[in-house]
């Protein structure tokens, strides 16, 4: 996976609460198991209308946030089915963080193993953002320090899991630490071989 460092761009703002993951990226968009051109169909359902012409009124849809990187959410963002396509949509269309007051578990996970940065931050630090982000500003987000710059130069400090911090700084998703050890899996094999050559 890229690795995070660190992330400067537009916040989008997206003020509700319980977002699921069929909301993110419907159903009929799961049939792929290639990691790109999901984008397009993220937050579908909003950002189309029912005759599939395009919902000015969406967020993503509007010019000032067709290129946001970051998004600032309500609580439970990430909930219902664990499909980690909503992970690949949200990276696919360029947002590397998502910033509210809570997740859901399996989405959390899914989002550290594919690069994407989630940030917890009490509901009244999450407001703060939410208002920056609906004026259009953009946020500086350094995974090292674990700050947030706002607009005005002030910073808010975010809590990381030290391992998960660690992989996302270095790029290290679940195969890149299993191949850390090629050397030992390579001495194992060899030394394997030689004691039990029948298997």
């Amino acid at each position: 996976m890229e690795a995070f460092t660190k992330l400067s761009g537009v916040a989008a703002p997206l003020p509700m609460v319980n977002v699921d993951t069929d909301a993110i990226i419907p159903k009929q968009y799961l049939k792929t198991i290639v990691r790109t051109g999901l984008g397009k169909a993220l937050f579908h359902e909003k950002r189309t209308n029912p005759d599939g012409s395009i919902n000015p009124n969406f967020v993503l849809n509007k010019p000032a946030y067709s290129s946001a990187k970051v998004l600032i959410a309500g609580e439970n963002f990430g909930c219902g089915s664990s499909r980690e396509h909503a992970v690949w949509a949200l990276l696919d269309f360029g947002i590397r963080s998502v910033i509210a007051p809570s997740f859901a578990d399996i989405f959390f996970n899914n989002a550290s193993k594919n690069g994407v940065l989630l940030i917890t931050l009490p509901q009244n630090d999450v407001d703060v953002l939410m208002a920056d982000a609906e004026s259009g500003a953009v946020l500086s987000i350094d995974l090292e320090a674990q700050s947030i710059t706002r607009p005005d130069g002030s910073t808010l400090h975010f809590d990381i899991d030290a391992f998960k911090k660690q992989c996302m700084l270095n790029g290290w998703d679940d195969i890149a630490l299993t191949l850390r050890n090629d050397k030992k899996i390579a001495d194992f094999e060899t030394a394997r071989k030689q004691s039990q050559p029948w298997l």
